[in-house]
């Protein structure tokens, strides 16, 4: 009779097997669609932080060009582009003035913000349970 500790080891060995299959399938997925997106003309990030528009892949010399302002070119080494940056939908206005308008009244004042308080007399006068 096997003893529970053996078939406790195989069966942790499986699922350690499963997903780390599952997480490389996902990984190679996730390369391969960025690779899709990598064209010139795209807007990508660095892995350092540095925001740039696509000028051309050089699949020989494993290089890429990135102009990060206009005029200012960079030449990088292809595996540093992190990702693709996908341009985000603004809202429009009459809504993002509305839902601002609304959350005014709630929002606590910001850091370093001053907010006046009321003087003592301001405060006896608003107050309605006392009466004069």
């Amino acid at each position: 009779m096997p003893d529970i500790t053996l078939i406790l080891l195989a069966g942790l060995l499986v699922v350690m097997i499963f997903f780390t299959w599952r997480s490389s399938r996902k990984r190679r997925a996730d390369a391969e669609e960025m690779q899709t997106k990598l064209v010139p003309g795209a807007e990508v990030m660095t892995q350092h932080g540095i925001y740039g528009t696509l000028i051309s892949l050089d699949e020989e010399k494993n290089e890429a060009i990135l102009e990060t302002t206009p005029g200012t070119l960079l030449r990088l080494h292809r595996q540093t582009i992190a990702r693709v940056v996908d341009p985000i939908e603004a809202e429009p206005a009459d809504e993002a003035d509305d839902d601002a308008a609304e959350l005014d009244s709630d929002i606590a004042p910001e850091f370093g913000e001053r907010v006046e308080k009321p003087s003592a007399s301001e405060k006896k006068s608003s107050d309605p349970s006392e009466t004069e």
